[in-house]
């Protein structure tokens, strides 16, 4: 049985260390990246890169409580952005579907309020 915590747990960490060549490697080539309040999507991992690489501000993760199931796995997380406007802090919730290979196949989370997202780069996003 795959370890889907201990996978969620390493993408967090790696997302956190901006050490993107291990964090990559645990994605699927066509991951889907969902922020539902936002109604935000990005497909593909080149795409989820860039997204986290270009996202303003000096953002950091915690894991606070992790959970996996064998296919399934979720982060309680708290999140901090230092910007020069003043940091934000709260706390959100990452889901994770893995396929029979341990690969992140999708990632949805769920921020605590709907909010209008940053500019990010022309066709990166799509919106529904």
């Amino acid at each position: 049985m795959i370890d889907t915590a201990a996978l969620a747990e390493r993408f967090l960490t790696t997302l956190e260390a901006r050490d993107w060549e291990a964090w990559q490697a645990l994605l699927a080539e066509d991951v889907v990246y969902e922020l539902p309040q936002t109604r935000e999507r990005i497909r593909g991992r080149a795409a989820y890169l860039r997204f986290n690489e270009t996202y303003p501000g000096d953002w950091h993760l915690t894991p606070k409580v992790i959970i996996g199931d064998g296919q399934r796995a979720v982060i309680w997380f708290g999140w901090l952005v230092r910007s020069p406007e003043g940091d934000e802090a709260a706390d959100a919730q990452v889901f994770f579907e893995f396929n029979d290979a341990g690969i992140i196949t999708k990632v949805t989370d769920f921020w605590p309020e709907p909010y209008e997202p940053p500019a990010r780069p022309e066709g990166l996003i799509e919106r529904w």
